[in-house]
């Protein structure tokens, strides 16, 4: 399996980004798709996860109403559009696969990308 990340980079406070995630090695379509987050000196935390269907979406509340997960079953891609970026959203972004439900906790994601750094600056 692996999960390529791309979208990150550097943004003002207030700004938007799109994260992808490509996955290759597994049925996509079969999967729970994950964001996860990890800013310097604290512990990865949940972002956003994403049904395989697309029909369910559970958000951090920290990013709820500012990030949107979606994805694109025939490009084997995820995404995570951010918006009202603020410079607490600065961290390593990384995508995971789930083979279980739409679930929120690092031990539940089997697979896992290198991860793409988001810096926002105020």
């Amino acid at each position: 399996v692996q999960l390529v990340e791309s979208g990150g980079g550097l943004v003002q406070a207030g700004g938007s980004l799109r994260l992808s995630c490509l996955a290759s090695g597994l049925t996509f379509r079969m999967y729970t798709m994950g964001w996860f987050r990890q800013a310097p000196g604290k512990e990865r935390e949940f972002v956003a996860a994403i049904s395989w269907s697309g029909l369910t979406k559970h958000y951090a509340d920290s990013v709820k109403g500012r990030f949107t997960i979606s994805r694109d079953n025939a490009k084997n891609t995820v995404y995570l559009h951010m918006i009202s970026l603020k410079p607490e959203d600065t961290a390593v972004y990384y995508c995971a696969a789930s083979d279980q439900g739409v679930v929120e906790t690092t031990s539940d994601f089997g697979s896992w990308g290198q991860g793409t750094q988001v810096t926002v600056s105020s």
